[in-house]
């Protein structure tokens, strides 16, 4: 078991809150760890403050390894230990799988970081989510491609639910628009012969859904080196480019690819707080996968302080949760066609990494 105990201000018998991370591979680790720093710091503020009622929080902190069974059977397993609700998760098809379990439990799950828009196969009260659902984000981002010009899309894609559903979302607002897509299968071709096929396709735009670091890496390596395809934009809505570990892997081959971050042009002061505190932890600029762990901890303290560790309350909390947190306000509502609670919505920039310094961040829209 792994635990982050209480510390501060508060004492008696902490309560717990479980959490779910991806902390080794196949998992996106670098964003594990992003997550992880996130709910901590969270954890920490609060036992700093007094904790929830005089009790100071802990967290129990589960690996998931991107691996959705593992994370059902660890949201069972903290279900036993008596957690009031259980809280992270960044993979969507893992997060699917705890939602899933958690409701069947009847134990409240915020999930922090997953995006696929069916996170339950029904509606629920059991779950809400902190990070917009897909078919907003990836609107934004479509909006950005029709915005620069872009019609005649292709994507490198790898199966999956999540990369289907953020093609079929991408391919529905494209058409509305004169646009189409092409989907090019990342594994069947292999880089050369995807190079191929995107030439005598005639794409202006290459969308990497494909997995961190491969084959995404091969793919952007190829297109970068291929005189064809000199004037194709490569981007990446699942947001690979955020972390430290792609310009260490790509260099500048890594610069220029925009994605999606859930950023706002300014960070409440909360937000400002909290980012200084996150550039100490990890030793490294925090991404917006550690404010998401923040603000998940943040809600979860409201909720816990106004209806108490009794699960069914927490649940039926959501609806009136009002939280301020390090991107703006958060409050919960259902939207159409999503199953969960949803904050509606958080800031959506898309963003890539300036060619002439790839440390440096561009905003190139927001939505």
């Amino acid at each position: 078991m792994s635990t982050s105990p209480g510390v501060g201000g508060a004492g008696g018998t902490a309560v717990r809150i479980g959490a779910l991370v991806p902390l080794t591979p196949p998992g996106w680790v670098e964003a594990g760890r992003q997550l992880l720093a996130g709910l901590e710091l969270g954890v920490r503020d609060v036992n700093d403050a007094g904790g929830v009622g005089g009790r100071p929080l802990e967290l129990v902190v589960r690996d998931t390894a991107a691996d959705p069974q593992r994370a059902a059977a660890a949201v069972e397993e903290l279900a036993r230990l008596d957690v009031a609700a259980v809280a992270g998760e960044y993979h969507s098809v893992v997060a699917r799988a705890a939602a899933a379990r958690a409701d069947a439990l009847g134990l409240p799950f915020l999930c922090s970081s997953a995006v696929l828009d069916a996170l339950t196969g029904q509606p629920t009260e059991w779950v809400a989510r902190i990070a917009p659902a897909q078919s907003h984000g990836w609107r934004v981002y479509a909006d950005f491609l029709l915005g620069a010009g872009h019609r005649r899309i292709a994507v490198a894609a790898q199966p999956s639910v999540y990369w289907a559903s953020g093609t079929g979302i991408l391919r529905d607002h494209l058409a509305a628009h004169g646009g189409g897509v092409v989907e090019l299968d990342v594994d069947a071709l292999g880089t050369a012969a995807l190079c191929d096929a995107l030439a005598a396709h005639g794409a202006t735009a290459l969308l990497l859904l494909a997995g961190h670091p491969e084959p995404a890496a091969s793919v952007v390596r190829a297109v970068r080196r291929d005189p064809r395809l000199a004037g194709v934009l490569i981007g990446a809505p699942a947001g690979q480019p955020e972390f430290a570990g792609w310009a260490t892997l790509l260099g500048g081959d890594g610069a220029g690819i925009p994605f999606l971050r859930y950023l706002p042009e300014r960070l409440t002061p909360l937000g400002v707080r909290v980012e200084a505190a996150l550039r100490e932890r990890p030793a490294r600029a925090p991404s917006f996968v550690a404010f998401e762990g923040y603000d998940t901890i943040a809600v979860l303290a409201d909720v816990l302080r106004a209806h108490g560790t009794d699960r069914a309350r927490v649940a039926a909390s959501w609806a009136g949760v009002e939280t301020e947190g390090t991107r703006g306000r958060i409050r919960f509502s259902r939207a159409p066609g999503i199953g969960v609670r949803q904050w509606v919505w958080p800031p959506v920039q898309v963003v890539d990494r300036d060619p002439a310094d790839p440390g440096r961040f561009r905003v190139l829209h927001t939505g």
